[in-house]
C-alpha cells in the first residue's frame, strides 16, 4: 500500500528493531511504557491512517458522542423523523458534551425533505437586548474598551436553541417533542458516563474559568452544576438534574415554556441581576427565521449549499469559487501548492467576511460576492509562489476557536439534517441560571464597536455567527449532509473536505480523518472598518500529518506555519451521503472527537 504523505495525526509506520528483552522487563502493569514510538497497523484497502465508513440502509446518525447517537437511532426506530431524531440527538448532546453546545446556545440546520424536493434552512439564532444601544453598553464597558469581553453578562444574547427546536418539529416531525427529550430527562437524572475527549475539555474549562471568575461575575451556578467536585474525569457518572427538571418543562409546556413562562422569568429575572440588559421582553419576542440554502458548483457536478448571513456559510461558497479557477488535482494533497492555495483563497474569503457579513435585517448582503465572475477576480488576485502580506476586501459590483457540536442524520424516507449547535466559546459565558442546569452563550463577542461596521452591535441585532450546518449536492440531487465544527475553522473546513471528496476521490471517512490546516488571523469582523488588522499575515496551523518538507517550502513562500498535533483548532467532522441508486446510507465521525456513526 502507498504510504499517504497526509497523515491524520499519526507517524508514518516504521521499522522497530527487534531487542532481546529480560524477562522481568516486559513483567509490569498494563499500560506502563510508551505508545509513542508506534505507526498504524495494515488495512486491506482504503488509507492506513483510517477506518472504513459506515453503511446502512434505513437510518443514519453521526455525532459526537456515541450515546447521542444511540439516541437518534432510537427515535428513528420509533417511527420518528431525521429531525425529530436530530432534535432528540441535540438535546443529548446539551447534556453529554457542554463544552460544546446547550439550550443557552443558537442553532442552524438545513434539512433536505424528500416529500418536496427542496432545501430548507433555518436560523435559529437570538438577538441582543432591545433596550440597550451601543452608547449604553460602550459605557458598560469603558472608555478604552476595543471589544466585548468573552465571558459575563454583556455578550449574552436571547438563546434561540429551543424555538429553532420547535420550529423544525412543527413542520417536519412526527413524534411528539416530549417523546424526543425523554431520553436526554432520563439521562440527565440517573446519569451518563462522561467520554474521553469531553474530560479533557472539562478540564481546559473549569481551569479557564476559575482564571477569570471576576469577569464573569457569578460562576457558583456553574461550578455547582459542572464542577462541584472538579472536572468530571472520563469514565465518572455525571447527573445533571437540574437540567432535567427544565426538559421536563419544556416537553410539557412547549417554546412558551421557555421564552414566556417560568424560566424565562428566572432567565430574565438572573441576568438582570448578574448586570445584562436582557429582560423578559427579550425572551419573549424572539422566533426563529426560515432562510434559503444558497449553492454553488464546485466542479464535476458537486455543489456546496450554505446558509446565509448572519452565519459565516458564504465564506465556504467564496473559497469554493475561488478554488475552482485551478485544478488542485495537479499536485499531492500534502503538497505546499494546495495548502498554499486553500490558505490564500480562505484569507480572500475572510477579508470580505470582516467587511460584509452582518444581520441582513440591518445590512444586505451583496450577493455578488457569490458570483462565478467575482470568484475568478479574487483568484486572480493569488500569487501561485508567495503568501500575501495583508489581502484587502473585495468591491463587489470570525475567528477563534469555537466550542460547537455538529451532527447529520438521516431516515428510512430520504429526508436529512444537517444541524450546528454552540454556545460559541468555553462553553458560553460561564452565567449559568437558577436552578435550570445550563449556561449561556457569549456569541454577543462577535458584535463589533465601530459604529459604521454592518456587524456593529445595535438593538435587537443579531451577532455575526460563527455556526454553519453544511450540505452538498451532486448532478443536481441531495447527496451528503455534513458539517465542520470550531470557530473560523468552519468555512475552510467545509471546503477541505469538499476537495478531499471530489479532487482527491477520499472516501467519506477517510477525507474527514485526513490531515487539516487552520489559517488564523487576518481581518476580523469584530474590527473597525477603516484600521489595520491587529494580525494581517496570520498563522497556518497544520496537524502533524503534514510533511516537514511542505512545512519548510510554504514556510520559503512567505507563510508563517506552525504544527499543532492535539487536533483541538481543527474541527470535529460528521458527515452521511445517500447512494442516488439503492438509497442506502454511508456515515462517517471525528477521530478529533469521541464521537460516532452509526446506522440500522
Amino acid at each position: 500500500m502507498r504510504v499517504f504523505n497526509l497523515l491524520a495525526g499519526v507517524a508514518a509506520t516504521v521499522a522497530l528493531a527487534v531487542q532481546p528483552i529480560a524477562a522481568q522487563e516486559v513483567d509490569r502493569a498494563p499500560g506502563i511504557g510508551s505508545a509513542e514510538n508506534i505507526g498504524p497497523g495494515g488495512r486491506p484497502i482504503g488509507k492506513d491512517w483510517s477506518r472504513s465508513p459506515v453503511i446502512a440502509e434505513h437510518g443514519m446518525a453521526a455525532t459526537a458522542h456515541p450515546l447521542a447517537t444511540n439516541v437518534a437511532l432510537d427515535i428513528l426506530k420509533a417511527g420518528g423523523s431525521a429531525v425529530d431524531a436530530a432534535i432528540a440527538a441535540n438535546a443529548a448532546l446539551g447534556l453529554m458534551e457542554p463544552t460544546g453546545n446547550g439550550i443557552g446556545g443558537d442553532l442552524f440546520a438545513i434539512v433536505y425533505d424528500p416529500a418536496t424536493d427542496r432545501l430548507y434552512g433555518i436560523n435559529g439564532s437570538g438577538r441582543s437586548p432591545r433596550g440597550q444601544t451601543l452608547d449604553q453598553l460602550r459605557e458598560k464597558l469603558g472608555p478604552v474598551a476595543t471589544s466585548i469581553p468573552p465571558l459575563g453578562p454583556l455578550p449574552v444574547t436571547v438563546p434561540g436553541t429551543v424555538d429553532a427546536w420547535f420550529s423544525l418539529h412543527e413542520r417536519f416531525g412526527k413524534l411528539p417533542m416530549a417523546d424526543n427529550l425523554a431520553p436526554t430527562i432520563r439521562y440527565a437524572r440517573e446519569g451518563h458516563p462522561i467520554a474521553p475527549v469531553i474530560a479533557y475539555y472539562l478540564d481546559r474549562s473549569e481551569r479557564s474559568f476559575s482564571q477569570r471568575e471576576e469577569m464573569i461575575g457569578d460562576f457558583s451556578n456553574a461550578r455547582a452544576t459542572w464542577f462541584a467536585d472538579g472536572a468530571p474525569e472520563a469514565g465518572e457518572i455525571f447527573r445533571n438534574p437540574d437540567l432535567a427538571r427544565t426538559l421536563e418543562t419544556i416537553a410539557e409546556g412547549g417554546r412558551d415554556a421557555f421564552y414566556r413562562g417560568e424560566l424565562a422569568r428566572t432567565m430574565a429575572d438572573y441576568l438582570e441581576r448578574m448586570g445584562s440588559a436582557l429582560r423578559y421582553e427579550d425572551f419573549a419576542a424572539h422566533e426563529s427565521q426560515w432562510v434559503e440554502p444558497t449553492c454553488v458548483t464546485y466542479r464535476k457536478g458537486y455543489e456546496l449549499c450554505e446558509l446565509p448571513p448572519n452565519s459565516q456559510g458564504f465564506a465556504a461558497l467564496q473559497m469554493a469559487n475561488i478554488l475552482k479557477n485551478v485544478d488542485l488535482s495537479q499536485w499531492d494533497r500534502g503538497s505546499p501548492e494546495v495548502l498554499h492555495y486553500i490558505a490564500e483563497a480562505k484569507r480572500l474569503a475572510f477579508a470580505d467576511l470582516a467587511r460584509f457579513y452582518a444581520d441582513p435585517d440591518f445590512e444586505a448582503f451583496p450577493v455578488e460576492l457569490l458570483s462565478e465572475a467575482y470568484g475568478k477576480r479574487r483568484f486572480a488576485e493569488i500569487d501561485p509562489a508567495r503568501a500575501n502580506p495583508d489581502v484587502a476586501h473585495g468591491a463587489p459590483e470570525l475567528e477563534g476557536e469555537g466550542d460547537t457540536t455538529y451532527l447529520t442524520v438521516a431516515d428510512k424516507d430520504g429526508m436529512m439534517v444537517s444541524l450546528i449547535q454552540s454556545n460559541y466559546r468555553g462553553m458560553g459565558s460561564g452565567l449559568t441560571p437558577d436552578n435550570l442546569g445550563f449556561m449561556f452563550q457569549d456569541r454577543g463577542e462577535l458584535y463589533s464597536l465601530d459604529p459604521d461596521h454592518p456587524n456593529a452591535y445595535e438593538a435587537g441585532k443579531r451577532p455575526f455567527q460563527t455556526i454553519i450546518p453544511a450540505f452538498m449536492k451532486r448532478d443536481g440531487k441531495p447527496w451528503m449532509s455534513f458539517g465542520l465544527m470550531g470557530g473560523g475553522m468552519q468555512p475552510q473546513g467545509h471546503v477541505q473536505i469538499l476537495i478531499n471528496l471530489v479532487d482527491f476521490g477520499m472516501n467519506l471517512q477517510e477525507a474527514g480523518d485526513a490531515a487539516r490546516l487552520n489559517h488564523d488571523g487576518g481581518r476580523q469582523p469584530t474590527e473597525p472598518l477603516d484600521g489595520p488588522a491587529s494580525d494581517p499575515l496570520g498563522t497556518l496551523y497544520v496537524e502533524p500529518g503534514i510533511s516537514a518538507e511542505t512545512v519548510n517550502r510554504l514556510q520559503a513562500m512567505g507563510h508563517r506555519v506552525e504544527v499543532i498535533d492535539d487536533g483541538i483548532m481543527f474541527g470535529g467532522y460528521q458527515a452521511i451521503s445517500r447512494d442516488p441508486e439503492t438509497g442506502a446510507y454511508t456515515g462517517a465521525t471525528e477521530m478529533r472527537k469521541d464521537g460516532q456513526a452509526s446506522g440500522y
